[in-house]
């Protein structure tokens, strides 16, 4: 009888919390639901594609701060997140205030 040992962790597995939360924020983006920047979890915010856990936790900070009026106040506060990055949340159905991104007039 063999006994199987894993020399290394396995990352791909995540604890199920993880896995209820990132499938609620999937489930909410797809049926066209908005996560508001404002409302949203460390869980939440982590499942975002484009984002880890060192932005989600600067954005966390800032929101501590104070609630995020618009995308030029969250791009202002939050290093890291620009125009593309704002385009391409806003695309999955982030928004800030209930405000999708809206490109700058040339």
């Amino acid at each position: 009888m063999r006994t199987r040992r894993f020399l290394c962790p396995r990352p791909w597995r995540l604890p199920l919390r993880h896995l209820g939360a990132i499938a609620l924020l999937g489930l909410s983006m797809q049926n066209g639901h908005a996560l508001d920047i404002n409302q949203a979890s460390e869980a939440d915010l982590d499942a975002i594609r484009g984002s880890g856990p060192a932005l989600t936790a600067r954005i966390l900070a800032a929101r501590q701060q104070a609630p995020f009026n618009s995308w030029p106040d969250l791009m202002r506060r939050v290093k890291g997140i620009g125009a593309a990055t704002a385009r391409k949340w806003s695309e999955q159905g982030v928004t800030v205030n209930g405000q999708p991104w809206a490109s700058p007039a040339p």
